[in-house]
């Protein structure tokens, strides 16, 4: 009896008490250079791409459910809490509204990041692309002619009168610079593009990056309203506007996306978006100019000009748009799309591309309120925030002027 042992008094015996028999201990996840030679190529290619899935899809899939409630809770504010049979309330706005408050409050863990990248780029240039099926290339054509004389007015303005401006503050001219382009042409990938040309400091950058991002974020929010109050309801002439007046090409998408929801018009979303591809393809003549500009009288001017890659200048997203208005065009020819389709089907087709669409830009609205912090605009101090609002109030009342003077023909 003295040779008794309590098993259960054993701490060795008791770390098993919460085993489940027949179900095995996670293995450590671990990959080494002899695990991938004993794959072939096609099985490290389709592991590689397993786990670039997984880091996508937690900020894919938040931004995903951001747009759902963002529709939902829309829909829900318009009828049961507003009252209306129909709801006047944007669900791009709910969306952006909600992920700009969870940025802002709790923070967002760093495992949304790549994610969240993922449909500010991608997937919205994928959603801006499919636009192109709703438009044919002569509508295309009518509409960028139109709005070329206000986007060369627009561009010529911010560069003049913001460059003015910053050097009547006594900031960095070529922060000035930065702020203009980016107000003018494209937003965050022309102040990129413009800081490599005229080599910005670090700071610089994110300064004008800070105020595209509020004053675009505000215009946004409020210019949709404003352009149909402007404009007496004229969605075309609305469309123009938002396309000329708003910075960033993602910020376009959404205010066009809330003018259609709000008042039922997707004519203003087309038109914006068209602008708005137009305006980007200043960039391969902009950028250019300022590099040349900032550095003149420097032998290096020549060479730096040169440096600048093609690709960071001309957004290719803008001929992928083209290649399916094109599709668009031809499509329609006929009483038989392509000799093999009949037209039922070409018409669902058209109307499936536009629902991805909607969901794509949506999901990229969700993203830039989620991706948008505010606390860095608190640094900026109120110089680089007073050329930042003169540049968004100069381009804004240029495209005002221009359109009512030479678009009323819409």
């Amino acid at each position: 009896m003295s040779d008794y042992v309590d098993i259960y008094l054993d701490p060795q015996q008791a770390r098993w008490l919460d085993s489940m028999e027949g179900v095995p201990e996670w293995p450590k996840v671990t990959e080494s250079p002899a695990d991938r030679a004993s794959r072939t190529r096609l099985q490290n290619w389709l592991h590689d791409t397993f786990g670039w899935l997984g880091e996508l899809c937690p900020g894919v899939v938040l931004a995903l459910g951001l747009a759902f409630i963002g529709l939902r809770g829309a829909n829900w504010i318009g009828t049961a809490v507003l009252g209306f049979k129909h709801s006047p309330v944007s669900a791009i706005m709910v969306a952006l509204l909600i992920g700009l408050a969870l940025r802002n409050t709790i923070g967002l863990p760093a495992i949304y990041e790549n994610g969240l990248k993922f449909c500010l780029r991608p997937i919205l240039r994928f959603g801006i692309m499919l636009l192109g099926l709703r438009l044919s290339l002569g509508a295309v054509q009518q509409i960028g002619l139109i709005a070329l004389p206000i986007i060369i007015g627009c561009i010529a303005t911010a560069l003049l009168l913001v460059a003015w401006i910053n050097r009547a503050l006594g900031l960095p001219r070529r922060l000035g610079s930065l702020i203009a382009v980016g107000t003018s042409i494209c937003g965050v990938s022309a102040i990129v593009a413009t800081a490599a040309a005229v080599d910005a400091e670090e700071d610089e950058v994110s300064y004008a990056v800070a105020c595209i991002t509020l004053f675009g974020m505000l215009a946004l929010f409020g210019y949709p309203t404003l352009s149909y109050w402007l404009f007496h309801g004229n969605a075309h002439s609305a469309g123009l506007f938002l396309g000329t007046a708003i910075h960033d090409t993602a910020q376009v998408a959404g205010a066009g996306l809330i003018y259609r929801q709000q008042y039922s018009a997707p004519e203003a979303l087309d038109a914006a978006t068209v602008v708005k591809l137009v305006r980007n393809l200043f960039m391969a003549l902009v950028i250019p100019l300022m590099a040349f500009v900032y550095h003149r009288g420097e032998e290096q001017t020549q060479t730096r000009s040169v440096r600048l890659k093609w690709q960071n200048v001309v957004p290719m997203f803008v001929f992928g748009f083209l290649a399916l208005a094109a599709v668009r065009s031809l499509g329609d020819l006929g009483t038989r799309p392509f000799l093999v389709l009949n037209r039922s089907v070409w018409q669902q087709f058209l109307s499936g591309a536009d629902l991805t669409s909607g969901w794509c830009l949506a999901t990229a609205m969700a993203g830039v309120g989620l991706g948008t912090g505010l606390a860095k605009l608190r640094v900026l101090g109120w110089r680089p925030l007073c050329v930042g609002l003169s540049a968004a109030a100069l381009v804004g009342g240029v495209a005002f002027g221009l359109i009512t003077l030479l678009a009323k023909r819409y």
